[in-house]
């Protein structure tokens, strides 16, 4: 399966009325989150988090949305509102069985986002009887979608042929709106790869090294980028942005710089999936197997002398990228044990010495073998023994 997202070109019209739904949904997040836990307080009712939602959703619609200080709630689409519900009922699921953390509230500053979907029924037609129709929604080809529910929007960037989707959710990254839906296709992977084994080293100089000798670096934009947001950060450092403690309500020129700030962290993160995307994809495209180090994020995050760079190059975003894309082309992504000397051993001799990190190129001490740390590193994951390799699972 695959998914499409496109950015919507909005009027201001349009963006408060996203803007409007995004805000019911989260309204309805947190109102049911805050019901459900107060359910539990009551002794003698036993009844499962999916029933205890089922119940909250009726006296929601029956009750909440009737009251004159909601009234505003039945301006939108009942899929909105149905779609937070199924939300909730999916965080509480990851929750028990030990998969994410307790749900929390939605707010307004880790974005805005909403679903709407079509449902089947049928419709009645001039002079015939009913006839029913599908739960899915015909997007044909151009610069137009439709939205069920609310009305047809523009798209910046054209869909080149006729598809059909059930749900779609619209999302916001800066002051940027996008779509995103799901096709039932599926990808023929490639029978033949050109290279049928290769180790990738991730590094902090490089942002990888292979075993074929080609490397790929995170883009100095990046660089550019982040010193951009260093200098909006601190020539903005004595602004007074709000305090809800306080009650100090925020400027607009404060609001003006929440803006600005967002747009230069989209654009690095922009740069930073665009990189790592056509990386992967490369990577996925010339070998079949691809062996790279099971790496110790989390520790490595933990030196500060490290934790910009590693944080920068995206580790495990390549590894999760790599792991996904097994069933697009055809590849099996394999980890190498952490604990295997990689940077630490000879590639000709399979003699290992002790390496600096301050070392940038390996003299092997028994053969005089002399290489690049980072190449020698990725023959090594290569030809790594089978029991120190594991098959990497999405």
């Amino acid at each position: 399966m695959y998914a499409l997202k496109r950015e919507l070109k909005l009027n201001k019209k349009e963006r408060s009325l996203m803007r409007g739904m995004a805000g019911f949904k989260r309204f309805v997040y947190n109102y049911a989150l805050d019901l459900i836990t107060a359910s539990w307080d009551f002794d003698g009712v036993k009844l499962g988090d999916s029933k205890r939602l089922d119940a909250i959703k009726k006296v929601f619609t029956q009750v909440t949305m009737n009251k004159s200080e909601y009234a505003w709630t039945k301006k939108y689409p009942s899929t909105v509102y149905q779609s937070a519900f199924q939300d909730l009922k999916n965080a509480f699921s990851r929750w028990r069985r030990g998969l994410g953390e307790f749900p929390v509230k939605k707010s307004k500053k880790k974005g805005d986002s909403f679903t709407v979907y079509k449902t089947s029924g049928i419709y009645p037609k001039k002079g015939n009887p009913a006839i029913p129709f599908t739960n899915r929604v015909v997007i044909n080809q151009g610069k137009n979608i439709v939205l069920p529910g609310i009305k047809t929007f523009r798209l910046k960037e054209g869909i080149d042929f006729i598809c059909s989707a059930q749900t779609f959710t619209v999302s916001r990254t800066a002051d940027r709106w996008f779509v995103s839906f799901v096709l039932d296709v599926e990808k023929v992977p490639p029978v033949i790869h050109p290279i049928e084994k290769m180790g990738v080293d991730l590094g902090v100089k490089t942002l990888a090294t292979c075993s074929d000798g080609t490397t790929y670096a995170m883009p100095i934009t990046t660089k550019i980028a982040k010193t951009k947001l260093q200098l909006l950060q601190w020539r903005n450092r004595n602004k007074v942005l709000g305090n809800k403690k306080l009650k100090i309500r925020a400027s607009k020129n404060a609001h003006k710089f929440y803006a600005k700030v967002a747009k230069k962290h989209a654009r690095i993160a922009n740069i930073r999936q665009d990189t790592t995307q056509n990386m992967t994809t490369d990577l996925s495209r010339k070998a079949y197997i691809i062996r790279i180090e099971d790496l110790n994020v989390q520790g490595m995050i933990a030196n500060s002398k490290l934790a910009d760079a590693v944080s920068n190059n995206c580790f495990y975003e390549i590894r999760r990228q790599l792991t996904y894309k097994q069933s697009f082309y055809g590849t099996k992504v394999e980890l190498v044990d952490r604990w295997y000397p990689s940077s630490k051993q000879c590639c000709k001799c399979h003699h290992v010495q002790p390496m600096n990190l301050s070392q940038r190129v390996f003299h092997c001490q028994s053969c005089g073998h002399l290489q690049c740390r980072d190449e020698n590193a990725s023959i090594n994951l290569k030809d790594a023994p089978s029991n120190q390799v594991r098959l990497a699972q999405p």
